[in-house]
């Protein structure tokens, strides 16, 4: 049995994907409203956790 390893994106990834500056996406993730983890003090954020703040706003949006 084997489980799917999350992809982490780091923060100039998120930034390209959401083409936002770095200080918004350490905003987002202050704020909570998108979740990242530290490994060894680099900040990581999972690719479904971006997904999931886009659908998020798009519902809002709507």
């Amino acid at each position: 049995m084997t489980t799917a390893t999350p992809e982490l994106l780091t923060v100039p990834d998120v930034m390209a994907r959401l083409k936002v500056g770095r200080s918004k996406v350490y905003d987002l993730i202050r704020t909570r409203r998108l979740a990242s983890i530290k490994v060894d003090g680099c900040r990581r954020i999972p690719a479904d956790a971006v997904r999931d703040f886009i659908q998020s706003q798009l519902a809002v949006a709507a």
